[in-house]
């Protein structure tokens, strides 16, 4: 229980501000689709989706022990871009680097932990140590390049234009693979190191302040 109440500020945000990052970079090259349907927002419920955001990663959590789920994507309509292939990188990769830098957020904010009162003190650092985490796996899991993940995204907009309308072939099955990879270990294989070097760099960098 004490894991859910600390850790359910660090999930919204990390997913808010996510998928508002997607969206204003998707503004900043000239779609503005996403602000036109309330999306350039940091209100949690405008990309909360009931089942992927809420019910999937409880019940993973409550089985499993690991949570995975998904927010509603921000629409972006990438012929509106002044320079299609930039501004879909820029998307793309926007989301992940969001998670990054909130993973550094939170490790500062175990600084600020150490000067409350003495009853926050322990909260505010776990709820820190959450954040790191969460962010961390979330930049882990985004990155990786198959579609309809961020990372297979970004990987696309680097490919010919033959070879990426054989890699986009993929993205309808794109989460099945995420899941067979998560149900037999695989994912976690390959997230488990990036998620320990940036929660790693994200904690020293917080000792250096305290």
């Amino acid at each position: 229980m004490e894991v859910l109440i600390l850790a359910v500020i660090p999930v919204l945000m990390a997913i808010t501000v996510h998928e508002a990052a997607h969206g204003y970079a998707a503004r900043y090259w000239g779609d503005k689709t996403a602000e036109q349907l309330g999306r350039l927002t940091l209100n949690p419920f405008a990309h909360i989706d009931l089942i992927g955001t809420v019910v999937v990663p409880l019940l993973m959590f409550l089985t499993v022990g690991f949570a995975f789920g998904w927010a509603k994507p921000v629409p972006v309509v990438s012929r509106n871009m002044r320079n299609v292939r930039l501004g879909m990188r820029t998307v793309s990769i926007a989301g992940p680097l969001s998670n990054l830098a909130m993973a550094f957020g939170w490790g500062l904010m175990m600084v600020v932990a150490v000067y409350l009162p003495a009853d926050f003190q322990y909260p505010m650092t776990k709820m820190s140590e959450y954040g790191i985490l969460i962010n961390a796996v979330f930049f882990a899991l985004n990155m990786i390049p198959i579609l309809p993940l961020d990372g297979g995204r970004f990987v696309d907009t680097f490919l010919p234009a033959r070879m990426s309308q054989q890699f986009q072939k993929i993205e309808p099955y794109g989460m099945w693979v995420i899941v067979i990879l998560l149900a037999t270990g695989v994912l976690g294989i390959v997230m488990q190191p990036v998620v320990a070097v940036i929660s790693g760099v994200a904690t020293a960098f917080a000792r250096m302040f305290m």
